[in-house]
């Protein structure tokens, strides 16, 4: 499967991912601003694993952001349990040497409107850590709104930080 963006390409994941994926997310200015379970350092056994778990998906949830042939980055929607079983999280990374085109904002629109039609979700939602300014913006360009502000509500690196709830709901 493949969701065409203006420059890069969303698509499903294959084995021979695993280097470029490796190269562009061992950066500690990505793993900065995501969740802890993300590794780091990110090594090649890392990169593997992380594709294996995504190489059958039905539906698919989770997109390799494909530029200039390799894997620079990712997008995808994380499906919760209970009451949140219609309402998955929007997460995302692109290799440093990208940011800055709107990208990212563009694959943010692509996945939401993708979730909107071919998922049976409510909202879609996004939680930031306030260390990152430029992922609200990105969720703003792509029309989300800021619904809250959960103050000193998570660890970073060990510092207490804000973490900013923003969503999107059917018809953006």
């Amino acid at each position: 499967m493949e969701i065409k963006g203006s420059r890069f390409t969303l698509r499903t994941w294959q084995a021979a991912d695993a280097p470029s994926l490796q190269k562009h997310a061992n950066n500690p200015n990505i793993t900065a601003c995501l969740l802890d379970r993300f590794p780091s350092p990110y090594t090649l056994a890392d990169a593997e694993f992380f594709i294996n778990l995504n190489l059958h998906q039905d539906p698919v949830t989770n997109f390799a952001i494909e530029i200039n042939g390799e894997v620079a980055g990712v997008i995808g929607l994380d499906f919760r349990d209970d009451v949140y079983i219609k309402s998955p999280l929007i997460g995302y990374w692109l290799s440093e040497q990208y940011w800055g085109r709107g990208i990212i904002p563009e694959a943010v629109k692509l996945v939401t409107g993708y979730g909107f039609k071919k998922l049976d979700i409510i909202c879609i939602m996004a939680f930031v850590f306030s260390t990152n300014p430029k992922s609200m913006r990105v969720l703003e360009k792509a029309g989300y709104t800021q619904q809250a502000v959960l103050k000193q509500s998570v660890i970073k690196n060990g510092k207490v930080l804000d973490e900013h709830v923003y969503v999107a709901y059917r018809n953006i």
